[in-house]
């Protein structure tokens, strides 16, 4: 019975994403489906938090409501509803679920509904199944029936959440590892790493310490800056962000302390500089490598004193300011070439966290693809835009050495490239591995079955490791069997002559569900 089901997944002790995830694999399971997703809304967006049926990726998008009229529905309404299989109605997941990627989902049937907790619009629930009428008047009773089990699993989280919060002394909730309240700071990505950076960062947040964020260009040292000053005491005051590389050398000084007037030509009036600006709150300092050593002497002196000096007076002011730097910079190697002072460097140094590169995040790289397709998608005015199956592997293969960012970047420009090629808004637009422009070969050949001589052919004619050959091997092996058995697992696993459970879990780890 589903009603036991849900509730032994309430029950059991687990982390709160498990418990959820949980939850979506049983009614999956129950209503015999091609995908459930469990959306979240934030601010005018829906964000996936547990889903079953899409591919890997969309764990990445975030749906703004007014681009997608059915999720808008949901959201109207506190009952459940069914879409007909000839809606006019765009589907917000065209070309992303599993069993058919890249297809349009026109043919299929739709239901949801939207969740509730303390009378507040948490966000909504969606079923798809490929098959028309697997939905009827009955299911979606049960769905109505069944919403309530899932806003109780979301309680629980979230009161699970509370009680931690309070053990720790912390005097506000925490949001949930891998996300951040606000779009604009939202730090993305669920692998083992990142979460372990953000567990990091939430302690050192609560103790004012200064903190050195350090990092390759490009891993995003600005989210993280964000993150700690949302997570501080200082979160209702204000973050002021200041760039040293771009400040010129002549102005620094009156940008950081301010100036009088007439302290220099053009100072036709007093003004404050960003310490002030920060007064109460936090200071970033991004690339504080940068500064010249007459201003490091001066930085030191706010740190030690709490007092700047606006350029041009006499008069010292106090200000109570959190500072945060970052650089990709060895500040280590410029003291010892005398470029940045020793003294300063251990100030600001108090706490230094090192935010690893996008290749040592691996499970993240498809999410955060994600989250950049929608985006693009929403900007171009693209009804689906996605990777092709050898894309996602291109960018699983490929380095990026310049991050997060250079991400981004290959996203928007293969998104542009596909318009200019004479795609139309109104298809699915995919995006093939010449179009990223990534300096990476795929290692094996794009068959749809393995054979000794591909194998054997990329070993000895590509520099490719046994994990790339093995994994890519694997995928194929499994695409082969699902196929062969119309997309049943069971069927698959026993072709393959592995037990169910494990096939599932090798399917996960190898970003395939």
């Amino acid at each position: 019975m589903l009603q036991e089901s849900l509730l032994a997944d309430m029950l059991t002790e687990q982390p709160a994403a498990i418990r959820l995830q949980n939850v979506v694999n049983t009614l999956r399971r129950h209503f015999h489906c091609g995908a459930v997703v469990l959306l979240k809304l934030d601010n005018d967006a829906l964000q996936p938090i547990a889903m079953q049926g899409l591919v890997k990726e969309a764990l990445g998008r975030r749906f703004m409501v007014t681009q997608h009229p059915r999720l808008a529905s949901l959201l109207a309404s506190r009952s459940a509803i069914r879409f007909a299989y000839d809606s006019s109605l765009p589907d917000p997941y065209d070309g992303l679920l599993f069993e058919k990627p890249g297809n349009a989902l026109a043919v299929h049937d739709c239901m949801g509904i939207s969740l509730y907790l303390e009378n507040k619009c948490w966000g909504v629930l969606t079923l798809d199944a490929l098959q028309p009428g697997t939905f009827s008047d009955d299911a979606i009773l049960e769905l109505q029936t069944f919403s309530l089990f899932v806003e109780t699993a979301i309680r629980i989280g979230q009161l699970e959440q509370n009680v931690r919060a309070l053990r720790q002394g912390q005097q506000h909730v925490i949001p949930q590892a891998g996300r951040c309240e606000g779009n604009d700071s939202e730090i993305i990505g669920q692998s083992k790493v990142i979460n372990d950076v953000l567990k990091e960062l939430r302690v050192v947040a609560s103790a004012d310490l200064p903190v050195l964020l350090l990092g390759e260009t490009g891993v995003g040292k600005e989210l993280f800056a964000r993150q700690l000053h949302l997570l501080s005491q200082r979160s209702d005051k204000a973050l002021i962000y200041v760039n040293c590389a771009a400040l010129p050398e002549s102005l620094v000084e009156s940008e950081l302390f301010g100036h009088v007037k007439g302290a220099f030509s053009g100072a036709t009036g007093d003004r404050a500089g960003r310490f002030e600006a920060a007064h109460g709150g936090t200071l970033f300092l991004d690339e504080v490598g940068e500064l010249p050593l007459s201003i490091q002497a001066k930085l030191l002196r706010v740190l030690q004193n709490g007092e700047i000096q606006r350029l041009g007076s006499d008069k010292y002011r106090k200000v109570d300011v959190r500072l945060i730097t970052a650089t990709n910079r060895n500040l280590r190697q410029q003291v010892g070439n005398e470029t940045f002072r020793a003294d300063l460097y251990h100030r600001l140094s108090v706490y230094p966290l090192l935010i690893p590169p996008l290749r040592e995040r691996d499970e993240d790289i498809s999410i955060l693809a994600g989250y950049f397709l929608e985006l693009n998608r929403t900007r171009l005015g693209l009804r689906a835009l996605r990777l092709s199956p050898e894309s996602e592997l291109a960018i699983q293969q490929y380095q990026w050495p310049g991050n997060v960012r250079e991400l981004e970047h290959a996203i928007s420009r293969a998104a542009i490239k596909l318009l200019s090629h004479g795609v139309e808004k109104t298809d699915i637009a995919t995006i093939e591995p010449q179009m990223l422009d990534l300096d990476v070969q795929l290692p094996l050949s794009n068959a749809a079955t393995i054979n000794e001589t591909d194998v054997v052919n990329a070993l000895t004619t590509r520099h490719i490791s046994m994990k790339e050959a093995v994994n890519y091997t694997q995928r194929k092996m499994i695409t082969a069997a699902l196929s062969r058995h119309n997309n049943r697992w069971s069927k698959a696993a026993k072709d393959l002559q592995l037990d169910a459970s494990n096939l599932h879990k090798m399917a996960d780890r190898l970003g395939m569900k």
